[in-house]
């Protein structure tokens, strides 16, 4: 098969999404790959990287497309390259339908093949290929967090972890999935005080096993989300539900409620965001302010950390990959029901039921 690696052309989005080695296995296979001329430049990888393992470069994103039966992506086409995709082509790559109806309409009508990293499933119904950059997210949020509760960037002026003498900063994380676990070590790291809250008992129970004492679990409603924003610093909103948009969990006037300076980060951006006021932002311009309380809802965190991210995202993503190549998509989806439950759209069709739900 022809595989084409494009350079990703969404605002700061430093990844690509295959490395070197990447590729490596996929010639190894007898499959050509097309990589734009300066795709991994970003993440640390350059075009003489590419070729050594056999790839050829292409001067434009045009030729890419033109050229690959299968296009492999890190974020979702946007509206530049929707005209580039052909009837019939692959595109496996993070497709967040749920957020976007105008890249569902445009993918439909593109009749492409669209494979979506996000729901692709294992044997345990747990979702591979959203793991490493949840995983990513969940510790950046508290770095990013911890930053933009400085002063200077009108938060709180708070320390997280505190000093001798000074009590610690408080993170109240909504979700107990890979994002907040990971946050809620990296917050646990810094020495803040952390309150981790799920609708999942048996998430909260082993995160109540896992983490150091200065973790707390409670049990998420609205009643005791409105009793903790009052006296936390930083809020990361980490909820997942597969293939559909993310519940509100924090409201407009919830705000009121909070302390000027509070920092919140939604890390669920990508499916619309769990809380009323997100809107998406970039690594550019990272922040907006409402009601005197910081957002940082940047819609692809991993993006600013691309050496990381991408050597993680391949980890996972190259056995279907190659999958992929080997056999055909209809072919390598009927083998795998996990790779299946990756398929959203197809020659036309929108064939994942919950974007039929969220289409209208």
């Amino acid at each position: 098969m022809i595989v084409g690696l494009p350079k990703e052309i969404k605002n700061n989005e430093n990844r690509v999404a295959l490395t070197p080695a990447g590729v490596f296995e996929l010639v190894k296979n007898e499959h050509t790959v097309f990589v734009q001329k300066g795709a991994g430049f970003n993440s640390g990888f350059s075009d003489v990287d590419y070729t050594d393992v056999g790839a050829s470069i292409l001067d434009t994103i045009e030729e890419v497309y033109a050229k690959a039966e299968m296009i492999v992506k890190v974020k979702e086409p946007i509206a530049e390259e929707y005209g580039l995709i052909k009837e019939g082509q692959i595109v496996f790559t993070y497709f967040h339908f749920a957020s976007s109806q105008p890249l569902t309409d445009a993918m439909i009508k593109s009749k492409s093949v669209c494979i979506a990293y996000e729901t692709v499933e294992d044997k345990n119904g747990t979702l591979p290929l959203l793991t490493p950059m949840s995983e990513v997210a969940g510790r950046m949020a508290v770095q990013q967090g911890a930053k933009y509760l400085e002063k200077p960037i009108k938060g709180k002026g708070i320390l997280l972890g505190g000093v001798p003498g000074v009590q610690p900063g408080k993170v109240l994380i909504l979700g107990a999935g890979i994002v907040g676990v990971q946050a809620a070590k990296m917050a646990a790291g810094l020495g803040a005080h952390v309150t981790i809250m799920d609708v999942n008992m048996d998430r909260l129970r082993y995160v109540n096993d896992v983490m150091p004492s200065h973790v707390v679990t409670e049990y998420s409603n609205e009643y005791n989300i409105r009793r903790h924003i009052k006296t936390h610093d930083l809020i990361i909103g980490g909820i997942l539900i597969k293939g559909a948009k993310a519940p509100k969990l924090i409201t407009r006037d919830m705000l009121k409620e909070m302390h000027p300076g509070t920092v919140l980060v939604d890390v669920a951006v990508d499916q619309g965001g769990c809380m009323e006021t997100t809107k998406p932002t970039t690594h550019e311009d990272p922040t907006y302010i409402i009601d005197d309380i910081v957002h940082y809802c940047v819609a692809n965190m991993p993006g600013a950390v691309p050496y990381t991210s991408t050597i993680a995202l391949t980890n996972v993503t190259l056995q279907y990959v190659i999958n992929i190549a080997n056999k055909g998509w209809e072919k390598a989806c009927e083998d795998n029901e996990g790779l299946q439950k990756g398929l959203n759209i197809a020659n036309g069709e929108v064939v994942y039921k919950e974007i039929l739900e969220n289409s209208h």
